[in-house]
């Protein structure tokens, strides 16, 4: 017999050309070997000078950046961006409707503008759009392409006993059909995604940001301290490195080598850890 499979199949595919703003839908992507997820954090708001050298780009802090995990009325705006013709448009409650050209200095400036009118004290400021200019503004400098298993969120809400959003936690591929939680062993993994084929590079820890409701701009779920509580760890999601790049389509397969996968079925039904948070295990 050979190596056994567990065999899913992709929901969604998101990207979110603004670190921290609204995730934007997509039905196909092509993903290519040792790179991020096409048109994926693109731009990112400076609060404050975060040291971005654009000659130089490497890896800064997400909390340099007017993110969820700092500013929850982030989430007030909503950003449609167009990857096509650079165009940007955004509204909120109470704002006027900002529309303008990312491909310049101007543009972003005036984004940048409307943003702090809309967050006032909620950041420190001055707020700057970067532009990454082939750089991206991933979470982690390894974590080409972020991967949520649905089931595990269903878990979670489950055990919560209340819903949770999967755009909470900002990842790139959302994968209905793997069993909750067995994604958490899968290091080293070898996954195909569609017509891609990737590896697992490591578990998703999680920040703050899934606090944040997507819809109400709220805080209104600790998320870390539940998944301590409940699960004894922080994790939600995958992140995977594109070995081969490839079409991946909403519907198409994505399928792992679980053949050494021993839990799969402790961690669906495991039931919660009565300890509070913060207690030795």
């Amino acid at each position: 017999m050979g190596p056994r499979t567990v065999n899913a199949a992709i929901a969604a595919l998101f990207c979110h050309p603004i670190k921290g703003f609204t995730p934007q839908s997509v039905a196909s992507a092509r993903l290519t070997a040792n790179a991020a997820f096409p048109g994926d954090r693109l731009f990112a708001l400076e609060d404050g000078p975060c040291g971005f050298d654009p000659a130089l780009p490497s890896f800064i802090p997400k909390l340099r950046f007017a993110v969820l995990a700092k500013v929850a009325e982030v989430a007030k705006a909503r950003t449609a961006y167009d990857p096509n013709s650079g165009e940007l448009r955004a509204s909120a409650p109470g704002a006027a409707d900002f529309s303008g050209s990312m491909a310049g200095e101007p543009g972003r400036q005036a984004f940048a503008a409307w943003v702090a009118r809309l967050l006032g004290d909620a950041v420190a400021g001055p707020l700057r759009l970067i532009d990454g200019a082939g750089h991206r503004f991933l979470d982690h400098p390894h974590g080409h392409v972020s991967v949520l298993n649905l089931a595990s969120i269903r878990d979670l809400a489950a055990r919560l006993g209340r819903p949770v959003d999967p755009l909470r936690f900002r990842a790139n591929v959302h994968v209905e059909g793997w069993p909750a939680w067995a994604e958490n062993d899968w290091t080293g993994r070898e996954l195909r995604l569609g017509d891609a084929e990737a590896r697992v590079f490591k578990p998703i820890t999680r920040c703050a940001a899934p606090d944040v409701d997507p819809a109400t701009a709220m805080r209104d779920i600790a998320v870390t301290a539940e998944l301590h509580r409940l699960y004894g760890h922080l994790l939600c999601g995958v992140y995977v490195q594109i070995a081969q790049g490839g079409m991946v389509r909403q519907g198409d397969a994505a399928r792992i080598d679980a053949s050494r996968a021993r839990r799969e079925e402790a961690y669906s039904s495991r039931p919660p850890d009565p300890r509070p948070p913060g207690r030795a295990r």
